[in-house]
């Protein structure tokens, strides 16, 4: 069969190794698997399939210095996980059987308890009965927080299955970011990365399981081993499978390119995640070992699961070359693509294979190959004159209903900011040597510039049906937040100040007890000062557990301020995929969002808003809202802050293109997280009231919730057509200038004409 693609160059900084347990556990999961009925009688595989996919040597390759007994193990685990999807694909993806499918995993998770001494139900099929093994054989080494992790990750990568078996059934691919966050839950590489803990028998420690490090860590392990998957299996998926969830296929339908195109894309990316994978584990990791005080033992685990996760990707990637489950030919002997001399897919590699030791020869090839776009990402010359952007036309499908306290509103933000000093001038910085007192600096802003920023446009968009005191506070929420964006460049970005950053975001905390709303140090500035003003007034009403979860958005917001002083600290342009993930924190989506969530825990379970469909719903909503900000705001970045955060710029930066390809992607990229939305929107939500069996309340509740969102997102792009914030004339006043008299918000209430064209918006 011809392959659809020429596999690329492949970036491989790691050399594999071969552990020396091969044959035995060759022998055992064999055994194994028979003993499971996964082999003869079970429809799936016969001996000849199961001994030409040799999970052995892709376990033996992934954990080179595993022991024995847990390399036996973790091939256990691999021969059920690929089994699982070959028979969830025999028994249900193939007929598209919805309702057999959810019964059939449904029952899975009880097979894995926390507990170990938990009962199991008596196993009916080869996949619960080796889940029900495996797990009673794997959990006694391992701490409860490790299995509550693992078993939540298998859950995904059971459960999840169903939004492939939707996607079949409606004919729908995914967009990139929705692929890239499902394919982590589908795919199975962060339940690879719980198995690396138990085969290096270096789990990471409770206290920093959650933490950004060891997140990003997991996340571009398990991109890179999803994106390589993705280009060896696309001709099993897409033309033998009639599978939708593939990376190759996803670009080529959002580029609009040649699968050849999209291959070398999807490539581009896997590389993008492994160099954040590297400057992650570099520079990262051991701040956050000292953050913690990590001992030296859990210091050496954390190293140890950092290795083991490198190992695995040069391992797998050796065993995709030989598997007879992918698309290999292109990489045999003499190719370009197989420079080592390793074995033809079709010759006998079961035996152990041949030339080991060659992939140490690619690394320096493909160090050569990749460094470019490496370079690339650290040399953006700061502030170039970028001009206007003509922002491209849009699709908003939904209108815009503005508050009638709007006027009042905007009269309140200037007085409650002038009163909390927001307006006053920074303290100055005496000149060294010099004892006389520093003369204060400018402001962050003066009146002129809060007037013309306009937050309570953006707040009576958001909620046009609160109450003028509601109104004030999402008013003051928005100005803190963006107050607090612009101050952190000013203050600490100009001297590369991260640590003053650092104290400075732990002293934020502090202004938002959870215990009390009023137990609070003395605010040393007008950051602090409006901080406890806001919690005071938000929290008041508030318990306990949802001032603990309102609080975390708030800090995710302060923390993400952090990761770009980072940045600009080294010049460094995000990854792709990292830098839409943090745009929702850096925009404050979950913030203002949370405002909106305020008055509903009371009538929907917890666990529903941690449904797959709500989170997307609201991840779709966020990147729309933070990629439609970078649209505007690209020249007051660019040209006037010498900024490396905008997608923009980040688009133009990956794939090395100009201004107006960037400009095209980003929309298309909007454009497509809003088509998602309006999806969830139309045919999820309702799937899950009924699977949730919710009742009338609480379907009201999480169906106005999303007319809530859907202000949200007309609310904030009105706001970014009508402001002054990103006009050219307004980034050329410096914050002092005596006040001039603003024009008022441009076409205010002409939003509703917008929607008769199609949903498109000519943006002004």
């Amino acid at each position: 069969m011809t392959q659809p693609f020429r596999l690329p160059e492949f970036y491989e900084p790691y050399p594999a190794r071969l552990s020396p347990h091969l044959e035995t556990v060759r022998s055992h999961s064999k055994a194994w698997a028979r003993e499971m009925e996964m082999i003869e009688g079970s429809g799936i595989w016969d001996e000849r399939d199961f001994d030409a996919h040799d999970y052995a040597l892709l376990c033996a390759y992934t954990h080179p210095d595993a022991p024995a007994a847990e390399l036996a193990t973790v091939t256990d685990w691999y021969v059920w996980v690929f089994f699982f999807d070959d028979h969830f694909l025999e028994s249900f993806k193939r007929n598209q059987d919805m309702a057999g499918a959810k019964a059939y995993l449904d029952r899975l998770p009880a097979f894995m308890p926390v507990d170990p001494v938990a009962a199991a139900p008596e196993p009916v099929n080869a996949v619960e009965r080796g889940l029900a093994d495996l797990w009673q054989r794997t959990v006694p080494a391992m701490s409860q927080d490790w299995r509550r992790r693992f078993a939540e990750s298998t859950q995904h990568l059971l459960e999840e299955s169903l939004w492939e078996l939707a996607n079949i059934q409606d004919g729908r691919v995914a967009n990139p970011v929705e692929y890239i966050e499902m394919r982590r839950k589908v795919g199975g590489a962060p339940w690879s990365a719980g198995l690396v803990e138990y085969a290096a028998g270096a789990e990471i420690p409770a206290a920093v399981a959650a933490s950004r490090p060891l997140r990003v860590l997991k996340d571009t392990f398990s991109d890179a081993v999803h994106l390589r998957n993705d280009l060896f299996s696309y001709q099993r998926e897409i033309e033998e499978e009639g599978e939708l969830s593939n990376g190759v296929l996803v670009f080529e339908k959002f580029l609009g390119c040649t699968t050849q195109q999209a291959a070398d894309a999807v490539n581009d990316l896997l590389t993008s995640r492994l160099h954040q994978f590297e400057h992650t584990a570099i520079t990262e990791l051991p701040p956050l070992c000292a953050e913690y005080a990590l001992d030296p033992g859990a210091t050496a685990d954390v190293a140890a699961y950092v290795k083991g996760l490198q190992d695995w990707q040069s391992g797998g990637h050796e065993w995709h070359l030989r598997s007879s489950r992918y698309m290999n030919d292109a990489a045999s002997p003499g190719s370009a693509a197989h420079p080592g001399g390793l074995p033809a897919p079709g010759a006998r590699v079961l035996g152990g294979p041949t030339g080991l030791g060659t992939s140490a020869a690619r690394i320096a090839a493909s160090l050569a190959a990749t460094m470019p776009a490496r370079v690339r990402r650290h040399t953006h010359v700061p502030f170039q004159a970028v001009g206007q952007v003509a922002v491209p036309e849009l699709h908003m499908p939904y209108t815009t209903r503005l508050s009638p306290h709007l006027a009042a509103s905007r009269e309140n933000v200037v007085v409650w900011a002038r009163r909390m000093g927001m307006l006053d001038g920074l303290p100055g910085t005496a000149a060294p040597g010099v004892s006389a007192p520093a003369l204060p600096e400018p402001g962050i802003w003066d009146e002129h510039k809060l007037r013309a920023f306009d937050f309570a446009l953006c707040s009576a968009g958001i909620h046009p049906d609160a109450s003028l005191d509601e109104l004030d506070l999402t008013t003051g929420w928005l100005t803190w937040g963006t107050y607090g964006d612009d101050y952190y460049p000013v203050v600490f970005g100009r001297t590369h100040d991260v640590a003053g950053a650092r104290v400075c975001t732990e002293r934020l905390s502090a202004f938002m007890p959870v215990e009390s709303t009023t137990d609070v140090p003395p605010p040393a500035n007008a950051l602090e000062r409006t901080l406890a003003d806001l919690w005071t007034r938000t929290a008041g009403p508030m318990t306990v557990a949802a001032r603990r979860t309102f609080r975390r958005t708030i800090e995710d917001m302060t923390e993400s301020w952090l990761w770009e002083l980072a940045n600009h600290r080294e010049n460094r342009i995000p990854d792709p995929v990292d830098y839409v993930e943090m745009r929702r924190k850096t925009f404050g989506a979950d913030l203002t969002m949370s405002l909106s969530r305020l008055a509903h825990g009371r009538t929907v379970p917890p666990e529903v808003y941690r449904a797959r469909p709500v989170q997307a719903m609201e991840n779709a909503a966020a990147d729309y809202a933070g990629l439609l900000n970078d649209l505007f705001s690209y020249q007051k970045e660019i040209q006037f802050e010498g900024e490396v955060h905008n997608a923009v710029l980040v688009v133009q930066n990956f794939f090395d293109c100009g201004l107006q390809e960037a400009l095209g992607v980003v929309n298309d990229l909007m454009t497509s997280r809003m088509r998602q939305f309006e999806h969830i929107v139309g045919v999820e939500l309702p799937a899950l009231f009924d699977e949730f069996r919710l009742d009338a309340g609480a379907r009201a509740t999480l169906t106005g919730y999303a007319e809530e969102l859907k202000n949200w997102l007309a609310g904030i792009l009105t706001w970014h057509q009508d402001c002054h914030r990103y006009e050219e004339a307004e980034l050329r006043r410096p914050v002092g200038t005596p006040v001039r008299r603003l024009a008022g918000p441009r076409g205010l209430g002409t939003s509703a004409a917008r929607i008769g064209r199609s949903a498109r918006v000519p943006v002004r």
